[in-house]
């Protein structure tokens, strides 16, 4: 007998209450060469509804075995595995959502979808509270860097968080530790930067007054190169810039105005790279403007932000970690990493961005990456 015809009448036989009809029928067939995951989840159907949760599971695992991705299957097994009291279930049911396909769903299986997110969060709760229990004297005993990455790998292990690598668009130097947000015991002028943002903040304000400002575009490419993930930003007003340097140059109309912040910049070590850096400017984000998930074009360099102008509630996003800016405390990044940024008040927001060097690179590396960048380089690829 075929799949079709044993399912067609095993429904007959569950119709009229004779579950062990249907089973003895579905059973043949599955012992046949042509059995499909239907007939087995058929099988899982009409055992659970003839009282056999365990015939059931069996059944179910079978059409997983086929098919280990089945979204109704997964849940039938999940479901299955909470009505055995079975310990397991959470975690199923953790693998049931995670497959959840797009678009409308039944009313009933969103009931049961329902039940099974409260399964799964409690599941997660009470894992998460066991592996702290087992992890705090290691964690009372960490310094705040350790706790920190400590902290995450329980994250990425409950899938709450999970790992983000560097994918830069054009420049990957091999060997490099990943960070989203680097330490800044790696930067021992960070706290020079800092104590400098007043008046950077007034040569901002001194730059944006002078008559010759020059404020452009963050975004500008030509309208055919394949950058949709910048078409909303691209040439628009909503994410300008004023450049102090760019691609290596000065911009003299308004490094003028700004000899505090220039200085500053260059006892810092900047990567220069002919054509390309060094880069640093105050970026001005208009209200309710997003910047999208993106990646820079080396992880040879890294990105500071010193916040100037930040109204409560713009944040930023680098891998999983979001921070909101808070005005004058200054931090790095790997801009290589998938970030994006959000203003959502009524008000500008504006950070100084500059770019260093990854701290991993001696000196020999950071001559080879500026030669090689410095070879390939065009307008914008290091900024």
């Amino acid at each position: 007998m075929d799949s079709s015809s044993a399912i067609a009448q095993a429904d007959r036989a569950a119709a009229v209450g004779d579950f062990a009809r249907a089973q003895a029928l579905l059973k043949e067939a599955a012992a046949g060469p042509a059995a499909d995951m239907h007939l087995f989840l058929k099988l899982s159907a009409v055992s659970k509804a003839a009282g056999q949760p365990r015939a059931a599971l069996a059944a179910v695992e079978q059409a997983l075995a086929q098919a280990p991705l089945d979204f109704v299957a997964l849940v039938l097994r999940a479901t299955l595995l909470d009505s055995l009291g079975e310990a397991e279930a959470g975690e199923a049911w953790g693998r049931a959502l995670a497959q959840r396909p797009e678009g409308d769903l039944p009313a009933p299986m969103l009931a049961t979808i329902a039940a099974g997110e409260r399964r799964r969060d409690e599941w997660l709760v009470n894992r998460e509270a066991r592996m702290k229990r087992e992890m705090a004297c290691l964690e009372a005993a960490a310094e705040p860097e350790q706790l920190g990455r400590i902290e995450r790998f329980r994250s990425n292990v409950l899938r709450r968080t999970r790992p983000y690598h560097s994918e830069p668009t054009h420049f990957h130097y091999p060997g490099l530790v990943e960070r989203e947000f680097h330490p800044r015991r790696l930067f021992p002028w960070i706290e020079r930067i800092e104590a400098a943002t007043a008046q950077i903040a007034a040569e901002f304000k001194a730059v944006m007054a002078a008559e010759r400002a020059e404020l452009v575009p963050y975004i500008q490419y030509q309208d055919h190169q394949p950058l949709d993930v910048w078409r909303p930003l691209n040439n628009n007003s909503d994410w300008t810039a004023i450049h102090l340097w760019q691609n290596g140059r000065i911009v003299d109309a308004n490094a003028k105005h700004c000899p505090t912040t220039m200085a500053l910049l260059g006892s810092l070590g900047q990567p220069v790279v002919a054509g390309a850096g060094p880069n640093a400017m105050f970026s001005l984000l208009a209200p309710h403007t997003a910047i999208p998930p993106h990646v820079g074009v080396s992880n040879a360099r890294l990105v500071c932000h010193l916040p100037l102008i930040v109204p409560a509630g713009c944040w930023f996003r680098v891998g999983a970690e979001t921070r909101e800016w808070r005005e004058g405390e200054a931090f790095v990044f790997d801009d290589s990493i998938e970030h994006e940024a959000l203003n959502p008040t009524d008000q500008l927001r504006v950070v100084f961005i500059f770019d260093v060097w990854h701290p991993d690179l001696s000196d020999i590396e950071r001559q080879a990456v500026a030669a090689l960048i410095g070879s390939e380089a065009q307008p914008g690829t290091f900024g």
